[in-house]
C-alpha cells in the first residue's frame, strides 16, 4: 500500500471540470487530473427519485494527506449541492510515477516565512 490516492469527482460541464482540474494542479493539491470528456452517463437517486445526467469524470492523483484540503477546494469550486468526492487507495504503482506524484504536490507541513 502506498500513501497515494486517486480521487473521483464528476461535474456537469467540461468547463467546470477544467476549472476544478486546473485549480487543483495550480495549487499543488494534485499532481495530475484526467478529465474524461465522454461524457459519462450517471444514474442515481436524488431527493427520492431516480435521475440521470451527463457528466464529466475527473481522476485526481494525489497523496492521502492532501485529501482534506483537496476536498475543501472541490467543494468551494463545485456547483453541485453534494458533489461526488471519493478517494481510492493506490495499492501499487511504478516507483518513478509515485515519486513524481510526491514531488508534484505541496508539502502539508508548516510553512516558514521567507526573509528574502
Amino acid at each position: 500500500m502506498t500513501d497515494k490516492i486517486v480521487v473521483l469527482t464528476t461535474c456537469g460541464s467540461a468547463a467546470e471540470a477544467r476549472k476544478i482540474a486546473c485549480r487543483l494542479v495550480e495549487e499543488k493539491r494534485a499532481a495530475c487530473v484526467n478529465i474524461l470528456r465522454g461524457p459519462v452517463e450517471s444514474v442515481y437517486r436524488w431527493r427520492g427519485k431516480v435521475a440521470s445526467a451527463r457528466e464529466f469524470l475527473l481522476l485526481i492523483k494525489t497523496k492521502r494527506k492532501m485529501f482534506a484540503g483537496l476536498e475543501r477546494a472541490i467543494r468551494q469550486l463545485h456547483s453541485y449541492d453534494v458533489p461526488e468526492i471519493l478517494a481510492l487507495p493506490v495499492s501499487a504503482g511504478s516507483k518513478s510515477y509515485l515519486q513524481w506524484i510526491n514531488d508534484s504536490v505541496k508539502s502539508s507541513g508548516p510553512r516558514r516565512a521567507s526573509g528574502r
